[in-house]
């Protein structure tokens, strides 16, 4: 089988370049590329087991490190290769120390099938770092889905993808509309003194687990009205990291969801 061609890009100038920066660029709901950086987060994605978010991310372009060999990845997807200098690359990656492959990927549609039985709605959660821990510690625990509240930052950011270690490539992520404020059991995490312990709360399906903002919580935030606050008891610090508290919320999810079957 021949490989399609490589093009070498040694400068930023180069109009191949300029036009992948600026998709690269658009961040949020009108983002249409993202990209992988580094061996692992490609495998993460060519070995996903479902297709829930790894079929939105439609392969375009193989980037590889000057003077790299080809991998075998990009060999099985047979697409056109640009190697980068390294200050390209560089950039691309946006580290100190860049990636020597990377694989650009234009996103499809969001998913419009019904809400999924668990559910992570992380809200206002604006580092992208976090956003993908969330994602990933809710897909450790069977969680199916994420929706977005406002706020949130883009999922598909590579710094979120980073965070979410290949999570997201195995979970529904679509951006939050009121028509889903269904008649599940929303549980908004919350360390205010009237927040029910997290342990008292029924956390069976069909849940839907709030995460607020790392600063202010639920400050100014409407939320549905049979939604309960459920809060993780701490001692000696007032709360947690958002990233933490949503993994042992969806850890006590877990156990309930275990303990009822």
């Amino acid at each position: 089988m021949n490989m399609p061609e490589t093009i070498l890009l040694s400068s930023k100038s180069n109009p191949r370049f300029r036009q992948l920066r600026a998709a690269l660029a658009v961040s949020g709901a009108k983002r249409s590329h993202t990209v992988l950086l580094g061996e692992k987060l490609i495998l993460e994605w060519f070995e996903a087991k479902t297709i829930a978010a790894r079929s939105r991310l439609l392969p375009m372009y193989w980037l590889r490190l000057e003077g790299h060999k080809a991998h075998d990845i990009e060999r099985g997807l047979q697409l056109e290769t640009w190697e980068l200098r390294e200050n390209l690359m560089r950039d691309i990656s946006d580290t100190a120390s860049p990636p020597s492959l990377a694989l650009v990927m234009e996103l499809d549609d969001e998913p419009c099938s019904p809400i999924a039985d668990l559910v992570i709605v992380p809200w206002g959660i604006q580092e992208p770092g976090n956003l993908g821990a969330i994602i990933r510690s809710a897909a450790a625990f069977d969680f199916q889905e994420a929706i977005l509240g406002p706020g949130c930052a883009d999922p598909f950011n590579p710094r979120a993808l980073r965070g979410s270690m290949g999570a997201a490539f195995t979970m529904r992520l679509r951006r939050f509309d009121e028509k889903y404020f269904d008649d599940g059991r929303w549980i908004a995490l919350d360390n205010e003194p009237d927040a029910l312990l997290i342990e008292s709360v029924n956390l069976c399906p069909p849940l839907r687990l709030m995460v607020g903002n790392e600063g202010h919580g639920w400050r100014d935030v409407e939320l549905p009205k049979h939604c309960l606050r459920a809060t993780i008891p701490t001692s000696r610090v007032e709360s947690l990291n958002a990233a933490v508290a949503a993994g042992i919320a969806c850890y006590e999810a877990a156990k309930s969801f275990k303990g009822q079957t």
